[in-house]
C-alpha cells in the first residue's frame, strides 16, 4: 500500500504550491498602494496655483491738481477789504473809499534804505499823488515805529501796522520771517484792482504810480 500514499502526498504538495502562487499574484503591489496613499494625503495648498499679486492702486489725491487759492488777487476784480487803524489814529476802511483811487504799498521795514527811499519818493511827489489817490503804507512795524518814521521824514500819507501779516496775506503778498515783501496794489475808484506790482524798483516807483492814477 505504499505507492498510493506517495502519489497522494505528491498531489497534495503540487496543489498547495499552486494555491500559494495564485494568492501571491492577487496581492496588489506595495508601490502602487503607497502611491495612491501619497496622492490622497498630499497638501492641497502645494498643488493650488499661486495667487495673483494684488494690483497697486494709485492715490487719487496725488493725481489731483492743486486748486487755485481762494481770494487770488486779480486785476479787474474787487480788492479785498482792509479795515485798520493808521499810525495817526485815523480809521481806514477800504470799501468806504470807493470813488477814489487807492494805493496800498507793502514794504519790509521802517528806516531801512530801500523803504526810506521809496517813502520819500512818494512824499516828494505828493503834490500830484495826494490830489488823486489815498496812499496807505503797510509793514509789520508797530504804530510807535510808524509814527517816528512818518515824523522823521515828514510823510504825508497813512502807515498801517500788520504785525502778523494778515493784511499782506489778504493781498497775496508774501510775509516771511516777520517781514513783508515789497509790493504795491493800485485800486481804481470802482473798488477793483487796477494794477499789481509784484516787483518794485524804488528809484522809479513814484513815477509809475503817478502814471497809473492819471
Amino acid at each position: 500500500m505504499p505507492c498510493p500514499s506517495i502519489r497522494g502526498l505528491v498531489s497534495f504538495v503540487a496543489l498547495s504550491t499552486a494555491l500559494l502562487a495564485c494568492q501571491k499574484d492577487s496581492t496588489p503591489p506595495e508601490s502602487s498602494s503607497k502611491a495612491t496613499t501619497s496622492a490622497a494625503t498630499a497638501d492641497p495648498a502645494a498643488a493650488a496655483p499661486a495667487a495673483a499679486p494684488t494690483p497697486t492702486v494709485a492715490n487719487p489725491a496725488a493725481a489731483t491738481a492743486e486748486p487755485t487759492a481762494a481770494g487770488e488777487l486779480e486785476v479787474g476784480k474787487p480788492a479785498p477789504e482792509l479795515k485798520a487803524k493808521a499810525h495817526d489814529g485815523s480809521a481806514i476802511q477800504l470799501s468806504a473809499l470807493k470813488g477814489k483811487s487807492v494805493v496800498v504799498y507793502f514794504y519790509p521795514k521802517d528806516e531801512t534804505p530801500g523803504c526810506t527811499k521809496e517813502a520819500c519818493s512818494f512824499r516828494d511827489a505828493w503834490n500830484q499823488l495826494g490830489k488823486k489817490a489815498v496812499m496807505i503804507g503797510v509793514s509789520a512795524d508797530d504804530d510807535a515805529s510808524h509814527k517816528k518814521f512818518a515824523e522823521h521824514h515828514k510823510l504825508p500819507f497813512l502807515l498801517v501796522s500788520d504785525p502778523d501779516g494778515a493784511i499782506a496775506k489778504s493781498f497775496n503778498v508774501p510775509f516771511v520771517g516777520g517781514l513783508t515783501k515789497r509790493q504795491t496794489v493800485v485800486i481804481g475808484p470802482d473798488g477793483n484792482v487796477k494794477k499789481i506790482y509784484r516787483t518794485v524798483d524804488v528809484t522809479k516807483h513814484a513815477a509809475e504810480i503817478q502814471g497809473d492814477i492819471g
